[in-house]
């Protein structure tokens, strides 16, 4: 959450869970105190980042957006951690 500034808490874990039910990222629950959770992009998850690169293109080209200026562009994210 601390990467997505303006993000509601309750909103993102309505959203991970989501995509988790729908096999696009995985669930990791750790037994610590505090409770720590991670996501992670499953293999399913993987193959939709043509089209999320497709999408940021057509983002930056048409909404004028400076490609070096969108980093929460998810497939970069996703290439980064991949």
């Amino acid at each position: 959450q601390r990467e997505l500034p303006g993000v509601n808490a309750k909103m993102l874990t309505r959203q991970l869970r989501e995509l988790e039910g729908d096999g696009v990222v995985r669930r990791t629950v750790y037994p610590e105190v505090p409770p720590r959770v991670e996501y992670a992009v499953t293999e399913f998850g993987r193959t939709l980042l043509p089209i999320m690169e497709a999408l940021c293109a057509w983002g930056t080209q048409y909404l004028g957006i400076d490609d070096a200026a969108a980093p929460g562009c998810p497939a970069k994210v996703g290439r980064e951690k991949a």
